[in-house]
C-alpha cells in the first residue's frame, strides 16, 4: 500500500501525506478518537495515523500546546497534526489549519500552536494560516460539540491527500497565542516553575540548559526542599532520592528515582522554585 502511494506521489505530482498524528483531550474511555481516525481514513485510507496522546487533562491548552512542541519534530515531513483541546468548541472561536516549516497542523486557534510558533519563529520558518470556512471539506453535518470528527479530521484527511492549504480557507495572520511562563531573574539566579508533570510524577520545569550557563555549582530550592547538584541519569541517585536533571523534554526536571516526584512532593503545575548559585 505505501509503495502505491509512493508511485502515485512520484507519477502525479500530488503532494500526499504518509501520516496523521492525533493528540485531544478525549481520553481513551470514549469513541471519540476512534470516531476521528474513522473519518479519516474513510476520505484517506492510505494514510498512517499515530496517537500522540490523548490524555491532554481536560480544557488545559497550555499542556496541549506543550506536547506538541514536544512531539511534532520527531514525526517525517508534511505530517498533518490535528490537535483538538477544545474549550470553546461551539463558539466563535476560529478553526484552522496551518503550514509551519515542513509540518501542517489543524486546531482550534485558542493558542494550541503557540509554542510551534515560537519555534518556527526563532528558525525563521515560513508559516501560513487559514481559517476553515469552506464546508465542502467538512463532514455535511456539524455538531456544537464535536468539531474534531466534523471539521478537524476531514480537514486533515483533505490535506494529507493533496488538498492546497489555500484552498480550505480565508488567510489568517494573527493566530491565537497563549504567555508562556517563562523563567525570571532573582537572587542572582531563576525563579522557575513547574509547567508540566508527566506519567511518572516527574516534574518539568521551564528552565532549560541555557539559563545556567557561565555558573559554577547550583542548588534547586522547592518547597522545604534543597537539591545541591544536577546529575545526569538517573543512575546517580539511588532509590528514593530526589533528584535534578535535564530530562528528554531539554528541561530541567526534579524526580525521584524510582518513585513519583508529584506524589512525594504534592507538587503541582504551576508551583514556583528557585534555581540559585551556590556559595
Amino acid at each position: 500500500m505505501i509503495f502505491t502511494l509512493l508511485l502515485y506521489e512520484v507519477c502525479s505530482g500530488v503532494r500526499m501525506a504518509q501520516v496523521v498524528a492525533l493528540l485531544t483531550d478525549f481520553g481513551y474511555r470514549d469513541h471519540y478518537v476512534g470516531v476521528m481516525k474513522g473519518v479519516i481514513w474513510r476520505i484517506a485510507p492510505g494514510v498512517q495515523i499515530a496517537d500522540i496522546t490523548h490524555a491532554v487533562r481536560p480544557q488545559n491548552i497550555f499542556e496541549g500546546a506543550f506536547l506538541l512542541a514536544q512531539a511534532y519534530p520527531y514525526f517525517p515531513r508534511e505530517t498533518v497534526f490535528v490537535a483538538v483541546v477544545d474549550p470553546g468548541v461551539g463558539t466563535p472561536r476560529r478553526p484552522l489549519a496551518a503550514q509551519i516549516g515542513d509540518y501542517y497542523f489543524v486546531a482550534p486557534d485558542n493558542g494550541l500552536l503557540t509554542l510551534v510558533v515560537r519555534e518556527a519563529t526563532m528558525q525563521r520558518w515560513s508559516m501560513r494560516f487559514v481559517r476553515l470556512t469552506q464546508p465542502s471539506y467538512w463532514l455535511p453535518t456539524v455538531s456544537r460539540s464535536f468539531h474534531g470528527r466534523d471539521i478537524f479530521a476531514p480537514v486533515a484527511a483533505h490535506l494529507a491527500t493533496g488538498v492546497a492549504l489555500d484552498a480550505l480557507g480565508l488567510a489568517v495572520e494573527d493566530p491565537v497565542l497563549i504567555p508562556i511562563p517563562e523563567p525570571t531573574p532573582e537572587q542572582g539566579g531563576w525563579r522557575g516553575q513547574i509547567i508540566y508533570i508527566d506519567g511518572f510524577g516527574n516534574l518539568i520545569t521551564n528552565i532549560a540548559p541555557v539559563h545556567l550557563e557561565g555558573r559554577g555549582q547550583w542548588k534547586i530550592c522547592y518547597k522545604d526542599r534543597e537539591i545541591n547538584e544536577i546529575v545526569a541519569t538517573f543512575g546517580e541517585g539511588h532509590p528514593g532520592d530526589l533528584i535534578a536533571m535535564f530530562d528528554s523534554t531539554g528541561f530541567l526536571s526534579l524526580c525521584v528515582v524510582n518513585g513519583n516526584a508529584e506524589a512525594t512532593l504534592k507538587a503541582q503545575t504551576g508551583d514556583d522554585l528557585w534555581i540559585l548559585p551556590q556559595a
